[in-house]
């Protein structure tokens, strides 16, 4: 393999995401993909998969 030569064309600029000061930011669920209880000796866990759509304010 041959070392990587830095370009600086090869930057992909990212979209601009507003954060907050907090650095959250909110997104919707778009579909609930899978639910699941998994059984373990004494208890049992229940997951969900859900799909998340992009941030909340983007079309």
């Amino acid at each position: 393999m041959r070392r990587y030569i830095t370009d600086p064309s090869h930057v992909i600029e990212a979209d601009d995401i507003q954060v907050r000061d907090n650095l959250t930011v909110e997104t919707i669920p778009l579909r609930i993909e899978r639910r699941e209880v998994k059984k373990l000796r004494n208890k049992e866990i229940a997951s969900v998969k859900v799909v998340w759509g992009g941030p909340a304010g983007e079309n």
